[in-house]
């Protein structure tokens, strides 16, 4: 049975009609009452949907309040924590929706296996792993009574200052279509609804709810719808629109995305949700927007008022309604499922998480054999905070609490074995609460130094600030539940939640004005904490470790990030002066190794002091594990960078012009177009501090015999592949695609075409053979709105990144 979609003209609003459900005598409104159709008069052809003669029958018998409970969020009477819930109709058999972030691992008020950053998952190239992270998360979240999880998220890395960079997957349309297509699938596979998010161009969080995205239609259509798309054609039951705005239409309210693209184009038969507060208007509705989250400022009360007067039709609503109750009964919800629900594999997930971690790290630098550790490494000085309290995610969305998280302090320890020392120095101070000799008035901390906030009783504090020296402070805002924000001087110095976020300002002596405020969001009371390091502790916790770097024969420094929600950050460097501090220690011991945990990319002005660096990203909860394994070598690194890291923040797509990003006056121009990423570094032929694609291992190898031909409308590349090295280990194989002459529209120098992870043990060789699909020959043309094949000799380069191509042919491509 079908629902027909027709659109017409209603009161001046282009509104979508759905047709009577076959079975059903009119469209009804309340308790059962038959009304007039919603609208009349007969516009183009819309969408048809399936729909079973159940849920036909489910929707004849419900009420307009219960239809109107499905298409906003409502409060859950258990307080589980998690970011959304609809209450369901038990009179029907219809079960609660829960509803919880998981990008990576499931947020909820309770332990939950806390999987590495997306972002160091697409970095293992490998599209089966990204099947297993989902199907961990997704056993997870149906274990913890979830229903739905809010993810994957998709969108492109544009900006390198982004904070949710590390919660996405990569720069480049293809890898994150793969990726996000593999994660959809393996949550799915669970019973776990994927929400694929935030649609569409969502590539910032400074102003992401006022910003207006201007993008034109072969940018927009060739590099972020793409991983959308994939994500459809995987199943995705639910999509979530962005707050920002594309092309002067909210993401909520935008027919052109949401009905025309999403809907009629790609034929997606689930539903929209809007982002938490992304809703505009009650007629969101009749542009594509079928559920507005957290609750029902538009589609509740208003929606209900406008479908009494006559204003919007009820089969709009009729139509979303059938949408959700439609994946509720393919995820098989209406049967049981709810309450069927599996037990916890907590060493399952675990296990998982360390693969991805081992598989997603990234060597970045590895100078005269560094690593791996040897048992000739008979002392070794961990320094930095996250070698003793590990970093295990990102803040906001990415928040989960781990079933447990291990010390590199610890893993490392055992793994070197008795008779190599291990010390430890935090070479940054964590920071010690503000005293009350520095405010007027003082906080109002308990006494182990913590603020207690209440979903009823927030923290609010407006005073000043006395500082006896100039020098530069950092101040530590700990949110575990809770949103905050600290400004000092009038300006925003933190926002965050649902983590830690770090912050340096540069005082002179005297009073300062600050203002600091904190609310909990996860249904219950918490405690959060406002710390501050001064001059005189920065500079004795650096004095310390340097002092120990000098003590030992291998100093590893781990430094960190605080990439989250909310905001971006204000620059590429590591946040506290952990630059001086590895600068430092390196000028100290030119034996330092660098262990990163970060999301992102970033600076590194002491790159050429250090021996190695290993970037980890946030490696979840068994990242001290995979970290260890890794820095001896009993794991070969095999992750490869999926965003650029620029040389300098003065050579990056966006520097210098503020229209590009963070936008003027709420308006942000994509001027650079198609050449995001690597695209516009190889246009612009600005060399990068490390190209996409590169990454290094502890062995070797080498390409040759390439052979390229046109099959199936595709290509097929193949050539041989050998690992010369002494150790076996794993290569990503990247094959990029050349422009086509036979077209005026802008193209990359390169593009990637497709990539295998190919495993090797030392000294063997294979035929490596990559398909290259039509897709990615063709071209979004304006003139026609379609996909063109991108006809004429096309170059075809074969290599370890964007930039180490050693294999280059061609080959003509024809229609």
């Amino acid at each position: 049975m079908e629902l027909d979609r027709r659109s017409v003209r209603h009161n001046g609003t282009r509104l979508r009609r759905t047709a009577l459900i076959a079975g059903v005598s009119a469209a009804l409104i309340a308790g059962g009452t038959a009304a007039a159709p919603g609208a009349s008069g007969a516009g183009g052809a819309g969408v048809t949907i399936k729909v079973s003669p159940r849920v036909a029958a489910l929707i004849a018998r419900m009420t307009l309040d219960e239809k109107l409970s499905f298409v906003h969020g409502g409060t859950d009477p258990k307080t589980l924590g998690q970011a959304g819930y609809i209450p369901g109709v038990p009179r029907l058999g219809i079960p609660e929706l829960r509803l919880t972030d998981g990008p990576a691992g499931v947020r909820v008020n309770e332990h939950a296996t806390a999987m590495p950053a997306p972002v160091a998952l697409a970095s293992s190239f490998d599209d089966g792993l990204a099947r297993e992270f989902g199907r961990a998360v997704g056993r997870d979240g149906r274990a913890l009574g979830q229903d739905v999880l809010l993810a994957p998220m998709t969108n492109t890395i544009r900006v390198p200052y982004a904070g949710r960079n590390f919660e996405t997957f990569s720069e480049d349309p293809l890898l994150n279509s793969r990726m996000v297509a593999g994660e959809v699938e393996g949550v799915q596979s669970q019973g776990l609804i994927a929400t694929v998010k935030h649609y569409a161009e969502n590539n910032q969080e400074d102003n992401r709810m006022g910003v207006n995205v201007n993008v034109d239609e072969q940018t927009l259509r060739q590099i972020e719808l793409p991983a959308f798309e994939a994500a459809v054609k995987a199943g995705a039951g639910a999509v979530m629109c962005s707050y920002n705005s594309v092309n002067g239409s909210h993401g909520c309210g935008s027919e052109e995305l949401l009905d025309s693209i999403l809907k009629e184009q790609w034929g997606f038969s689930g539903w929209v949700m809007s982002d938490w507060g992304a809703t505009h208007a009650t007629t969101d509705i009749v542009n594509g927007l079928d559920q507005e989250m957290p609750n029902g400022v538009y589609l509740g009360g208003e929606l209900k008022t406008a479908i009494t007067d006559g204003t919007i039709p009820v089969s709009e609503l009729n139509d979303s309604v059938a949408r959700i109750l439609q994946q509720m009964t393919k995820f098989g919800l209406l049967d049981g499922a709810a309450t069927r629900r599996p037990a916890r594999d907590t060493k399952g997930g675990a296990k998982v998480a360390q693969k991805v971690a081992e598989s997603g790290a990234v060597l970045l630098k590895n100078t005269g054999g560094a690593l791996p550790l040897t048992g000739k490494d008979t002392s070794i000085g961990l320094i930095g905070p996250t070698a003793k309290t590990p970093k295990v995610t990102g803040g906001g969305s990415s928040s989960v609490v781990p079933d447990s998280a291990a010390s590199p302090l610890d893993t490392i320890g055992a793994r070197a074995g008795r008779h190599t020392a291990v010390r430890y120095a935090a070479g940054v101070d964590t920071g010690d609460p503000i005293p009350a000799s520095a405010l007027s008035p003082a906080l109002p901390v308990d006494a182990d130094g913590t603020i207690p906030v209440t979903p009823d009783a927030s923290f609010n504090y407006s005073g000043t600030l006395t500082v006896p020296t100039d020098g530069d402070y950092s101040f530590v805002f700990d949110l575990p539940a809770a949103y905050g924000l600290l400004r000092i001087d009038g300006n925003n110095v933190i926002t965050g939640f649902l983590g830690s976020s770090t912050a340096t300002v540069h005082l002179t002596a005297g009073t300062h004005s600050l203002a600091a405020g904190a609310f909990a969001i996860q249904g219950g009371p918490t405690k959060v904490r406002l710390n501050w390091v001064t001059p005189q502790a920065a500079q004795a916790a650096r004095e310390q470790a340097v002092a120990l770097a000098r003590q030992v024969k291998t100093p590893v420094v781990f430094a960190y990030d605080d990439g989250t929600e909310g905001f971006d950050r204000k620059n590429l460097s590591l946040p506290a002066d952990q630059d001086g501090l590895i600068s430092a220690v390196a000028d100290a011991n030119p034996n330092t190794i660098v262990v990163l945990n970060t999301g992102s990319s970033i600076t590194m002005p002491w790159l050429s002091k250090v021996k190695a660096v290993l970037d980890m990203y946030y490696p979840g909860e068994n990242g001290a594990e995979a970290t260890t394994g890794l820095l001896y070598g009993d794991v070969n690194p095999s992750g490869r960078l999926t965003q650029t890291f620029p040389a300098s923040e003065s050579v990056t797509p966006v520097a210098g012009d503020p229209l590009r990003y963070p936008g003027v006056g709420n308006q942000e121009n994509y001027s650079e177009g198609i050449y995001v990423g690597y695209r516009w570094y190889d246009k612009e032929q600005a060399a990068p501090l490390f190209p996409f694609g590169y990454g290094l291992s502890y062995t070797s190898f080498a390409y040759r015999d390439l052979a390229v031909r046109q099959s199936h409308g595709g290509l097929t590349v193949s050539f041989t592949l050998k690992n010369t090295g002494s150790r076996d280990g794993a290569e990503v194989a990247q094959v990029y695609v050349g422009a086509s002459p036979g077209t005026t529209e802008p193209q990359a120098v390169r593009s990637l075409g497709g990539y295998q992870k190919v495993r090797l043990r030392a000294g063997q060789s294979t035929t490596v053979r990559i398909r290259v699909d039509a897709q990615q020959l063709k071209y979004w043309n304006t003139s026609s709105h379609s996909w063109v094949l991108g006809t004429g000799k096309r170059d075809v380069w074969v290599g370890s990144s964007s930039r180490t191509l050693p294999l280059h042919g061609s080959v003509g491509v024809t229609r």
